[in-house]
């Protein structure tokens, strides 16, 4: 694998439970330093600290935006970032200069005094419209998360909930976290993880006790204002038992020549074996096909625990996060995707 050019984003960090995310602590730090690897680079620089977990890209108007895991102080629920160049990346900001919150607001199904607001995914409408994709602990049962949906008129928002209801909150399946939003021809689709680990038997992030649980990555249609379903999900991925440390999770879709690329993480994040891995499929809606060895894994340019990896729909650019230094911290990175038929290197 060729060595990608990566950039590190630097925020501080609160140190997490060892079977949760971590949740980020708000902060001053308002640039993104840049920092080239190579394979036999560290993990990377600590620069102010650094933790932008989970990042979600997104390009308009000829600028490039990343949307991540929440903060705490300051009560900011998503962290929203931007770039000129996809290089150099800086904090988006009040007017005041503090951090801004893309999601100052929760709906009344989220358990707002614990929100833990996750992983959110941006997608923009053909008439100028954004929508946010987000998980969130619900009221009904605080250790469990749900997808939720909120709209914005402008990229860095505020964003705004979408009605009362969680878009996809499957319960007695241990919840659903990780949307990821993409358009087909027109067709807008959603792509989510069930996050069966949250009610496994116990072992690594909850799920290498057997029986071990299902973790699905599940697909459905969206309706054309992105605010609610279409038709009945479809199972695409699930995880592979103990070999996966039972889980997959942080799916995102890319077409590219014809070729669906599913990009997904396998393994407990807390653990090294946590990848930025792929699969193939001819349909959307699968079969897909592993391929034999993830994008990035750890050692790869120095990388510790690379995963939780987004696409932009344009095909070429790529963000995912590594792990920094030895309290959970995780850094963005990003990456330019090549492609050879069925195979995807950076």
């Amino acid at each position: 694998m060729l060595a990608p050019t990566l950039f590190f984003a630097g925020l501080l960090a609160l140190a997490q439970p060892v079977f949760s995310r971590p949740v980020v602590k708000a902060n001053d730090v308002a640039v993104m330093a840049r920092k080239y690897l190579s394979k036999r680079a560290p993990a990377g620089p600590k620069i102010g600290g650094a933790n932008f977990p989970d990042p979600a890209i997104i390009g308009v108007n000829n600028r490039w935006y990343a949307f991540a895991t929440r903060t705490m102080g300051g009560n900011v629920h998503i962290q929203v970032a931007e770039s000129a160049d996809f290089e150099s990346w800086s904090m988006v900001q009040n007017g005041d200069g503090s951090q801004k919150d893309a999601l100052p607001n929760l709906p009344g199904w989220v358990d707002e005094g614990n929100s833990n607001t996750w992983a959110p995914d941006v997608h923009a409408l053909d008439d100028g419209t954004f929508v946010m994709y987000y998980s969130a602990t619900t009221r009904q049962n605080a250790a469990l998360h749900c997808v939720g949906v909120a709209t914005s008129n402008t990229i860095t928002g505020p964003y705004t909930p979408a009605g009362d209801e969680a878009l996809i909150c499957p319960l007695d399946q241990g919840g659903a976290i990780d949307a990821s939003v993409f358009n087909n021809n027109g067709q807008r689709w959603i792509t989510w993880k069930v996050d069966g680990n949250a009610i496994g038997n116990g072992g690594i992030c909850g799920n290498t006790v057997e029986p071990i649980k299902p973790t699905p990555l599940r697909l459905q249609r969206l309706s054309a204002s992105g605010t609610s379903l279409v038709g009945s999900a479809t199972t695409i991925l699930d995880n592979n038992g103990a070999s996966d440390q039972g889980l997959i999770e942080a799916p995102a879709l890319l077409n590219h020549a014809g070729t669906w690329f599913l990009f997904f993480s396998a393994n407990c994040y807390t653990t090294e074996q946590y990848n930025v891995a792929y699969a193939t499929a001819s349909s959307v809606t699968g079969p897909y096909t592993r391929a034999g060895r993830p994008l990035f894994q750890t050692g790869d340019m120095g990388l510790v625990a690379p995963g939780g990896g987004d696409a932009a729909q344009d095909g070429r650019h790529f963000a995912f996060h590594a792990r920094e230094g030895t309290n959970g911290d995780r850094a963005m990175y990003t990456a330019l995707l090549n492609f050879d038929g069925n195979t995807v290197s950076a």
